[in-house]
């Protein structure tokens, strides 16, 4: 046989592919992921709307206070800012009626304020004026924000009306924001919050405190701050309408409506007002707050 002949035959080899997927619908899949860019621009839009929600809901917190303001914290941190001027130490004290609420005034004229834990003596003759400040529970808990001398003894802004004192200045002012205390701290000054009577000439919608007691406050006309008491008992409407009517821009209130306290005129001379059994019953000693008046020099 021949060569030729003695060669076995090549079987072919054939490959039969299959493909069993399925075909895709291209017009489907761009639905699918039409739908899919739809779905997350209304995440985006969601989430926007929450961001929007919050930044009101913030906003609202501290600057939508239900009266208008008459004096921002920042201004009210210039004004602390200030050296303090020198006239002579005084509390020139005047009386009058208005809306058939008798008030006594005292205005308060070369004097620096602080906050002291002790009742003052009556025969301390550095001091001008005292009075309570800032409220306080049963259980030893301050109501309010309260910096006694650089040392932040409480945090609590459900009260929107403070009186900031450092540097011989004291100011008072309606804010939630907590930009004078915290700049009062850094000063070694003290500051407390209390209930708004009046702000910018306007009562506030509601007050907090019902009844008829004797009421206190501190007051500003123009620079000029005042502490205000009435003779008889009056709601704290009234009071507040009464201090309006008057000519104050700001009032804040001052508890303790008929305690003891004392003022000095410009002889040095002390003047007793308050009763005298109404004493603070705080437990623990040297506990109460007590706003007090100096001499600035």
């Amino acid at each position: 046989m021949s060569e030729l002949s003695k060669q076995k035959p090549e079987v072919p080899v054939i490959i039969i592919e299959r493909d069993d997927e399925p075909a895709i619908d291209i017009a489907v899949a761009g639905k699918k992921r039409q739908w899919l860019r739809h779905l997350a621009n209304v995440a985006v839009g969601l989430l926007m709307l929450a961001l929007l929600f919050a930044a009101y809901k913030l906003a609202a917190y501290y600057f939508v206070l239900g009266v208008p303001v008459s004096t921002s914290p920042r201004e009210n941190i210039e004004k602390l800012k200030q050296p303090a001027t020198g006239e002579t130490a005084e509390v020139r004290m005047t009386s009058d009626s208005i809306l058939g609420v008798t008030l006594d005034i005292y205005g308060l004229h070369g004097l620096k304020a602080d906050i002291e834990l002790r009742e003052p003596d009556k025969w301390d003759r550095g001091v001008f004026l005292y009075s309570r400040c800032a409220d306080y529970t049963s259980n030893g808990k301050y109501l309010g924000s309260l910096v006694v001398q650089g040392q932040d003894l409480q945090s609590d802004r459900s009260r929107l009306g403070y009186m900031a004192m450092a540097d011989g200045q004291m100011v008072i002012g309606i804010s939630r924001s907590d930009k004078v205390k915290d700049y009062v701290c850094g000063r070694g000054g003290s500051f407390f919050r209390q209930f708004i009577l009046v702000s910018d000439g306007v009562l506030p919608p509601r007050f907090m405190l019902h009844g008829k007691v004797e009421r206190r406050a501190i007051g500003r006309i123009g620079n000029q701050l005042f502490y205000i008491a009435t003779r008889q008992k009056e709601t704290l409407w009234d009071f507040a309408d009464a201090l309006r009517e008057y000519g104050f821009t700001d009032a804040i209130y001052i508890t303790g409506g008929n305690q003891y306290g004392f003022y000095r005129d410009r002889n040095g001379n002390r003047h007793d007002f308050g009763q005298p059994a109404a004493r603070s019953r705080a437990k623990g000693k040297n506990f109460v707050p007590w706003l007090v008046f100096r001499a600035l020099k």
